[in-house]
């Protein structure tokens, strides 16, 4: 397996599942409180209280470890190499989330009043190292790695905007409903990126996996070849959007029938269909006496 595979895979699988992690939780908290619903910028666990952010540190370290100790990544005179550069790059996102879960559980321990603010702007500024390096990257992306990486700097860029919302509008399910969502599309983009780059079934027409600057990526041989390619991700992107919309709102349909919606619904229809039958009662009664006069010609 490739190693930009790699390094496309596991972390879009961390983010796909705490973004449904999110989702599932958020959703739940509504549900059971509604008045009194908060945005969450992590949630904790019965038996291990820091689970989430545990894990999303774990990660990180194992993933920054091996971006930066796993070879010699120096020059003999102590500079980095060109061709190494880009993992400095992802070793430095990886870094951003690292602070992130440690400060987090270090605010939870101090309980200061402005801990949600702050959690929630860590987040954002991990958000937004990470939406820096995809723009910034050293590795050009103008083919098909940088349309890939084109909607993945999107999706960054709607995950660290609601982030940062949060921090304004702490009471909107709405707002961190898409933030959740666009969580989950983004490890699902990132794994989708891994797997159609870096896998010879997948390339498309015209093109062809080629070594180039100490990592393959992918070419085309022609304009023409480029352009469709570029044209089939974009299809793709939308299929996706399409899929998650989907999915999202059905997960949500699918978690009202365990958190109180559905009584609400019966509720309301059973209210509504008693004002029809009070309406309906009446207009018989309207009927009655209509006929009655007409009996005594009146």
């Amino acid at each position: 397996m490739e190693r930009s595979m790699i390094g496309h895979l596991f972390p879009g699988i961390g983010f796909f599942l705490v973004g449904l992690w999110h989702l599932f939780s958020h959703t739940k908290l509504h549900f059971q409180n509604p008045k009194s619903f908060t945005i969450q910028a992590w949630f904790p666990t019965k038996k291990v209280r820091y689970l989430e952010l545990l894990l999303i540190m774990m990660g990180s370290s194992y993933y920054m470890s091996s971006e930066l100790f796993r070879h010699h990544r120096f020059d003999p005179d102590g500079t980095i190499p060109s061709s190494y550069l880009r993992n400095f790059e992802h070793a430095s996102i990886a870094l951003t989330y690292i602070l992130y879960t440690s400060f987090s559980i270090l605010l939870d321990f101090l309980a200061g009043r402005a801990k949600y603010g702050l959690t929630q702007l860590l987040a954002a500024v991990a958000l937004g190292q990470q939406l820096l390096m995809f723009r910034l990257h050293s590795t050009d992306h103008g083919g098909l790695e940088g349309q890939y990486h084109l909607f993945l700097q999107i999706l960054t860029l709607v995950v660290m905007g609601s982030t940062l919302m949060g921090i304004g509008f702490p009471k909107s399910f709405i707002l961190v409903f898409v933030r959740s969502v666009s969580l989950s599309f983004l490890g699902a983009w990132l794994m989708t990126t891994g797997i159609m780059l870096w896998t010879k079934g997948f390339i498309p027409k015209g093109c062809a996996l080629i070594w180039d600057d100490g990592h393959r990526e992918v070419r085309c041989h022609e304009e023409a070849a480029l352009h469709r390619a570029k044209a089939l991700i974009n299809i793709e992107f939308s299929w996706y959007l399409i899929a998650v919309m989907i999915f999202s709102v059905s997960f949500y349909l699918y978690l009202a029938e365990f958190y109180g919606e559905k009584k609400v619904k019966e509720l309301s229809w059973g209210k509504i269909n008693e004002k029809k039958g009070e309406e309906q009662h009446l207009g018989d009664n309207n009927d009655d006496d209509d006929e009655e006069e007409d009996e005594l010609g009146l």
